[in-house]
């Protein structure tokens, strides 16, 4: 996977990237987990999340947030890895001028980084949310919702309970406009280690629903 080197507001960031076939490829961007816990670019939900939008023919990239890997800068909390994450979009976006759709994925600490990129970029046309930690970081920002997507959580999830999530769910679900998709695993955890061909079914059939109903 081609290797590249973004310039932020921390230093250096880096990252992996894929081009899609086409000029009018749409554009996906992948935010992996909490730096303090062991998240970077290669975790195995990242990379399935990279490899389900590469397949589809989406020019695709992840990066380490700052501090993380050979991404200079140190951890900020969230608010440097917004910056770091609209940086990256921006890349993506210059490098793709023509791309007919931009989608924003996120797993964690990601999917909580990657809806506050969505409110600040209305461009955006879908997003993927795995294990949002709705119940350590407040989500009430989304308001309104600006893209529809699809939030995937563990049942057997015990760092964010389920029902915090359905929480953020509902809320969501009474705006007009979007459709939110909500689907738990029965049995699967936070982190996904014997779960992951679950991720790769749910978010695909997902993204096969809205390619067909808006082709790219």
């Amino acid at each position: 996977m081609p290797e590249v080197v973004l310039t932020g507001a921390a230093g250096r960031i880096e990252g992996r990237y894929s081009a899609g076939k086409s000029e009018t490829a749409p554009i996906a961007l992948i935010l992996h987990p909490h730096p303090r816990a062991g998240g970077q670019m290669n975790h195995p939900v990242a990379v399935q999340l990279f490899h389900l939008f590469m397949k589809r023919g989406f020019s695709t990239l992840r990066f380490n947030f700052r501090g993380v890997g050979r991404s200079q800068g140190e951890f900020d909390s969230g608010i440097g890895e917004l910056a770091d994450a609209a940086t990256a979009l921006d890349w993506l976006q210059t490098t793709n001028p023509a791309a007919s759709q931009c989608w924003v994925a996120g797993y964690s600490f990601g999917a909580w980084v990657g809806m506050q990129l969505l409110m600040r970029r209305p461009e955006t046309d879908g997003f993927i949310s795995v294990s949002p930690p709705t119940n350590m970081y407040d989500f009430s920002f989304l308001a309104p919702c600006p893209a529809s997507g699809l939030i995937l959580h563990g049942g057997a999830d015990t760092v964010v309970p389920p029902v915090e999530v359905e929480r953020v769910v509902s809320k969501l679900r009474t705006q007009k406009g979007i459709v939110i998709d909500h689907e738990v695993i029965e049995g699967a955890t936070h982190f996904w280690a014997e779960n992951l061909p679950d991720v790769e079914q749910r978010v695909g059939t997902y993204l096969d629903k809205r390619i067909a109903a808006d082709p790219i």
